[in-house]
């Protein structure tokens, strides 16, 4: 390839303002942008208190005032003297309004009102004003935008809480209970102080947001016809915020997006810009085909902090080794390969765009979940005023998987003249995602070559500097519309570009097409990768639009298979097809044709390092439900890393197998046995190694697959040996007390990362972990299903194989019968001993830090630690629930010799409910999944949190980082495993509906056996219909005490009775 003089790349600050789609923004004071909520909440407790007291109140007693819900449904957002009159008609109290300017001592409306204020004054000034750091945030990049902000507040106090704050030059209109007061302007929930703030602001209300955490509040907006209202969740409100009719509820204003819209089930769109989200964008309009994922980055951009372009293929890692802090640190991380999105432009001979030559406006993203394609959209103006308009759309082709496109079309919008376009491959990029990571060396390619084809196409090869894996991506940029010059070949540093030049004419649109391909050599069935690279681009001669049917078509198929429809709100819809969507861009049955296993962080970032950890657990179930051979290829993944895991469990002192809590490319382990705590400064123990419990989770799925399909051969074949091996390995860590005829499993960690072992014993891990003994009990008895059911399917070859000695068969039996489970308190224990911990102050740590999701991170750095209290990270004891669910959870307690009943059950539930911090995005629907049974109410609002995990990147910005894979599956699992109830036992398919009262039918399909079933479920009915075509012709449904045979073809119907 001839190369042009290499020249050094000018990247202009990444932009720090936000430019939302509306064109003002106006908040609260009090719970949204000030930390003042609960100091009002004291003050009218104490007030009412002393009022209900008073000896000049006629009647009573009266209940006295509830900080939670007494505040939120009669004072909060309202003006003091409505507070007052409105909480003490509740109570059926009336007293004389008072005169103006009433002293706080008057037994009247106006003067408890003035009372109240003395009382809010006084305690403000003991406690001082805090205000919250992501409302701040949004502020300041509104102003840096140049968008306008105002404050809407019934507090009399705002002048003075502004200025204790240093906030009082940040809002350009200011509209508080006094100046209301002044003009007659009602309060809350009545419009007027709203539509005052947005006349002062000179903007439309349907052109503006309203930011409010009262329910009176939003009531106003939403009558003052404002185009977003906005709810702030910070006390468990979601559900009354969304019925007065806020268009969307975050817990922070550091997760609200002002430019995600939410109108279509089947379109994640976002207008305008913000540059805290970027990242977060980016991640959420990935495109990806389970064989290679890129994000959802600008074409133009390079990294600069805001935007980070990302591809990533399945499996392919490299391993560097860095010296951090003192120590040497070995990781091996999924790489970053070279970024094929590459595509920049300038009119004339201006500046390119990504050097800030042209402004962006009206800038519009639209990720088409039922086609897989992402449409652009935006209106470019140069420093002459000359507009551009552009259309952008993007594929990852779900039909050929080493196929990729994106289609930029041009149009000139009222002058004629010369543009630029540089395509290209930038083959320099780095690992550099996290910024946990960024100490660690980060270059994982070196460049081998680059070439031009012989149709002009550019071919780009590099390699993995350890794993000396290569990849070659193939280039091919074509211009219609317009009489492109031959391209003029350009590199900058290893970012190897072609220019093209062209000219526009007015309102003529020209299309720049350029069709991608990438292979590696981990490939199967390619003689070399750049030759396979070259070929494929030939194939594919059309460009985007060749290549959009058959794409188009592969995704409704999968969506015919996968999709889930619910009869609830659009965005409760739209966010599960989100979730299937990144779920079926991560895994599908292109992974089958790769060495790869579950990244928990999809193909969508670097978080995690992109390695495996035990989210197979929630992924793996619904793959198997509609694509069971898919689960198989990612069970062959742990198989093939089974001798590594024996070997493991050797060297640890132990029979059987020892899988990893991280694996990446060889099956070892890869959890760093440090961890770097940037609130301390210190470095402190990473003990996430001893959750051996990843081994229950891959032999779990396992015995799924074959309770699925019903495939014997592959059970003796492979799934046999990783069940057994897996008993065989949590036997051994058993030891067996004779006095009390228990055996006991000591220095283990269950899923709750914040106890990795006792106060005073740090690193040793702990004892009698309920999940893991009861899931080894569980275990137990499946390796001796499985010796059962393969009886007659090479199983004496198996036994050889294995070496299975009857002694071990009595060994199974007895364990499954006598592990030791821990009870407390009429609750099952985490872990033996855990009642004996401390109570933590949750409402003092959410006061003091906000988010409290990193606990032992923030206790560290107190010089304390979380293995002292009763607390949970996420859900351990629960997730027996989530997996055996109540009856099988009910069964194998009492096979242990636990008598266990639904109150037990649901006392647990209770009680861990109210200890865990939901610090992993896998706590909540755990939570949700177990209350489906108990309380729909609960499950259905706790489901709801679940969704908006990644949505609204509620785990304090890490969605930029890669999507959470598990958490995204298991919402689709909740559907169906929980509200309608399904299992399977043998050939017969398991309904149990728990449908919660907001949904009012749910649509999904499944495979069972080989027949694929069709499921509708509503208040009054379940219906299967089975397909035609079967290879079983035994499939049994049961639903409550009814079983029916359904044959190919045939529909069963459950009558209302024999349905929840």
């Amino acid at each position: 390839m001839t190369r042009t003089t290499t020249h050094e790349q000018g990247r202009p600050p990444a932009p720090a303002g936000a430019t939302p789609p509306q064109e003002a923004v106006i908040f609260d004071l009090d719970g949204v942008v000030t930390n003042t909520a609960t100091v009002h909440a004291a003050a009218w407790k104490r007030l009412f208190d002393e009022a209900l007291a008073d000896p000049r109140l006629d009647g009573g007693p009266y209940a006295p005032f509830d900080v939670t819900e007494d505040y939120r449904r009669y004072v909060d957002g309202r003006s003091r003297e409505d507070g007052v009159a409105a909480f003490l008609a509740a109570r059926g109290i009336e007293i004389k309004p008072g005169a103006d300017g009433g002293a706080a001592d008057d037994w009247s409306v106006r003067g408890l009102a003035a009372r109240k204020n003395r009382i809010y004054l006084d305690l403000l000034a003991e406690q001082g004003v805090r205000v919250f750091p992501g409302t701040v945030d949004l502020l300041q990049r509104l102003r840096a935008g140049g968008v306008p902000v105002g404050l809407v507040t019934a507090s009399r106090n705002a002048e003075q809480v502004l200025a204790a704050t240093g906030l009082n030059g940040l809002f350009d209109v200011v509209v508080d209970g006094r100046q209301a007061e002044e003009l007659g302007l009602p309060g809350k929930p009545d419009p007027a102080m709203f539509l005052r703030a947005a006349e002062r602001l000179g903007v439309d209300p349907a052109r503006a947001a309203v930011v409010e955490d009262a329910v009176a509040g939003v009531r106003g907006a939403r009558a003052g016809g404002f185009d977003l209202v906005v709810g702030v969740d910070r006390a468990g409100d979601r559900a009354a915020l969304e019925a007065a009719g806020a268009s969307i509820v975050v817990t922070d204003v550091s997760e609200l997006d002002l430019g995600a819209l939410r109108a279509d089930p089947w379109t994640l769109v976002y207008a305008g810009f913000d540059p805290a989200h970027g990242t977060h964008r980016e991640a959420l309009t990935a495109l990806g085909n389970g064989y290679l994922g890129t994000r959802g980055t600008a074409p133009e951009r390079a990294a600069d902090g805001v935007h980070y372009p990302g591809t990533y293929l399945a499996g392919v890692y490299n391993r560097l080794v860095t010296t951090v802090h003192g120590r040497q640190v070995e990781d091996e991380h999924l790489v970053n390969a070279p970024n094929w999105l590459v595509l920049d432009l300038r009119v004339g001979d201006g500046p390119w765009w990504s050097e800030g030559g042209l402004t962006v406006m009206d800038e519009r993203r639209e990720l088409d979940l039922r086609r897989g394609v992402l449409t652009r959209t935006a209106v470019l103006t140069d420093p002459a005023g000359r507009r551009l308009h552009l259309t952008q759309r993007r594929l990852v082709s779900m039909a050929r998987p080493h196929l990729a496109a994106l289609e930029t079309t041009l149009v000139a919008q009222g002058w004629s003249g010369p543009v630029s376009v540089r395509s290209g491959i930038d083959a320099g990029v780095v690992n550099a995602n996290v910024a946990e990571y960024r100490a660690l060396a980060n270059r994982h390619l070196r460049v081998l070559g680059a070439d031009t084809l012989g149709d002009g196409s550019l071919l780009v090869e590099v390699e993995t500097t350890q794993s000396r894996i290569r990849i070659a991506t193939a280039a091919r940029t074509t211009i219609t519309g317009a009489a492109a010059a031959p391209p003029v070949p350009e590199l900058v540093g290893d970012r190897h570009a072609q220019l093209f030049q062209f000219s526009l004419r007015d309102r003529v649109p020209v299309t720049v097409d350029k069709t991608v391909t990438m292979f590696t050599s981990k490939d199967r069935a390619i003689a070399a990768p750049a030759l396979a690279a070259a070929g494929e681009l030939g194939w594919a001669r059309g460009g985007f639009t060749d290549l959009l049917p058959a794409h188009e078509n592969a995704w409704a198929r999968l969506w015919d298979r996968f999709g889930v429809t619910l009869d609830a709100d659009t965005q409760t819809q739209l966010v599960l097809n989100l979730h299937v969507f990144h779920l079926l861009q991560s895994l599908s049955g292109h992974t089958a044709g790769v060495d790869a296993g579950v990244p928990a962080r999809g193909l969508h970032g670097e978080g995690y390092r992109g390695h495996v950890f035990w989210d197979e657990l929630f992924v793996l179930p619904v793959l198997t439900a509609h694509q069971p051979w898919v689960s198989r290829t990612l069970l062959d993944y742990r198989h093939r890393r089974l001798d590594a895991a024996r070997r493991a469990a050797t060297a640890a002192g132990h029979r059987g197998a020892m899988f990893p809590w991280q694996s990446g490319s060889d099956g070892r382990e890869e959890t760093p046995v440090m961890l770097f705590n940037t609130r301390s400064g210190r470095w402190m123990p990473d003990n996430s190694r001893h959750q051996r419990h990843v081994g229950l989770a891959v032999a779990y799925n396992a015995w799924q697959y074959y309770q699925t399909t019903g495939d014997t051969a592959w059970l003796a074949h492979r799934g046999a040996d990783l069940i057994i091996e897996v008993a065989r390995f949590f036997t051994s860590l058993a030891t067996y007390d004779g006095t009390e005829d228990r055996f006991h499993i000591a220095g283990v960690m269950g899923p709750d990362e914040y106890h990795d072992s006792y106060p005073d014993a740090p690193g040793q891990g702990l004892v009698d972990n309920a999940y893991t003994n009861v899931l080894t009990a569980w275990l137990c008895t499946r390796a001796l299903d499985t010796l059962r059911v393969t009886h007659g399917q090479d199983c004496d070859e198996l036994r050889a194989r294995l070496g299975i000695r009857a002694d071990e068969l009595a060994r199974w039996e007895h364990l499954s019968r006598r592990l030791a489970v821990p009870f407390h308190n009429g609750v099952i224990s985490q872990f033996a001993g855990y009642e004996h911990l401390a109570e933590l102050d949750w409402g003092a740590y959410r006061d003091r830090y906000g988010n409290i999701g990193r606990l032992d991170l923030i206790l560290e750095a107190e010089g304390d630690t979380t293995n002292r209290y009763r607390l949970a990270k996420q859900a351990d004891v629960i997730m027996l629930l989530y997996l055996l669910g109540p009856s099988e959870l009910m069964a194998t307690l009492g096979r242990l010799g636990y008598p266990a009943d639904q109150n037990l059950l649901a006392r647990t539930v209770d009680y861990y409910l109210a200890r865990t911090a939901h610090g992993s995005t896998l706590s909540r629907v755990v939570h949700a999944s177990a209350l489906a049974q108990m309380d729909t109410l609960r499950s259905w609002a706790t489901f709801r949190e679940a969704l908006v995990a990644d949505l609204d990147d509620t785990q304090g910005g890490t969605t930029g980082e890669g999507i959470h894979l598990g958490a995204m599956a298991a919402t689709v699992d909740i559907v169906t495993r929980a509200f309608a109830g399904l299992r399977t036992d043998g050939d017969t398919v398991v309904f149990d509906p728990h449908l919660p009262r907001a949904l009012g039918s749910v649509r999904f399909g499944l495979v069972h056996r080989g027949q694929h079933l069709r499921v509708t479920l509503d208040h009054h009915s379940l219906i299967i219909n089975a397909d035609p075509g079967t290879t079983n012709s035994q499939l049994l449904v049961r639903q409550g005490a009814r079983t029916v045979a359904i044959p190919a073809g045939g529909t069963v119907t459950f009558q209302p009775r024999e349905s929840h």
